[in-house]
């Protein structure tokens, strides 16, 4: 390979450098969102639950106060079977008397089972806010350790990209600007080798695995000239057993 191609090889040595900072960089970033989501989906998990909580008490209250009304209709259907003149009138008083008692014990245990759920669920939130002030921990080390780590990155960054920037300087800008696009492509990676297949005798680009014609080869062998994969548009360098 001519000083093109070699040019291009190095800047996508560094290139790979580069791209593996930042991408752990990233993955710091990233933590620092992710322990903030959990966070803050246990946040809204309390809320939603508190909700829940006041719910069930309005529900709880009328029904208790459906129960103080029944249980004023008991006290005047007892005051009313005192004044009653007749067995059939005392009768049929007792009855409702006693179906207003029933309906009474029913609401009563809807009351307690909600007393329970309410119980239940001031539990879990107790057991939720126990979970937010761990997470919270959590958040608070993940982001003290992300930007411990960010600075040193970020540095190492600065750095590659300056001997990025030296590299470039030795390549043209028809070249450059080829491999810029290309890389922005292929998530950093603009060559590719001509990988040969020694049993079939052909070429294949080691990018997308397509054939590649016995011209395009001699050509790279031939001359130091930007020759891109035909399929996926790569550029392409012999491998270091086809020089």
């Amino acid at each position: 390979m001519g000083p093109t191609l070699n040019g291009l090889v190095k800047l996508q040595s560094i290139e790979n450098r580069l791209g593996a900072v930042k991408a752990k960089l990233t993955r710091y970033r990233r933590n620092v969102i992710i322990q903030e989501n959990q966070l803050r989906s246990l946040q809204n998990a309390l809320e939603a639950k508190k909700e829940e909580i006041q719910l069930t008490k309005l529900q709880s209250d009328r029904l208790e106060l459906d129960l103080r009304s029944r249980d004023e209709e008991i006290a005047k259907y007892r005051a009313s079977l005192n004044l009653a003149k007749t067995n059939k009138e005392y009768s049929a008083i007792l009855t409702q008397m006693n179906t207003s008692k029933a309906d009474n014990s029913k609401l009563e245990n809807q009351v307690l089972d909600l007393m329970k759920d309410i119980e239940a669920d001031e539990t879990e939130c107790a057991e939720i806010k126990s979970k937010i002030e761990e997470q919270k921990t959590k958040v608070e080390n993940t982001r003290t350790q992300s930007q411990s780590a960010a600075t040193k990155l970020e540095a190492d960054i600065e750095e590659i990209q300056k001997e990025w920037d030296q590299a470039a300087k030795d390549i043209s800008a028809e070249a450059l600007n080829i491999f810029k696009r290309v890389a922005e492509t292929y998530d950093g990676e603009a060559l590719s080798t001509a990988d040969e297949d020694e049993n079939r005798g052909s070429y294949s680009c080691g990018g997308c695995f397509m054939n590649i014609t016995a011209e395009t080869v001699n050509l790279l062998m031939s001359k130091d000239d930007i020759i891109r994969c035909p399929n996926c548009a790569r550029i392409l360098i012999l491998s270091t057993s086809s020089e």
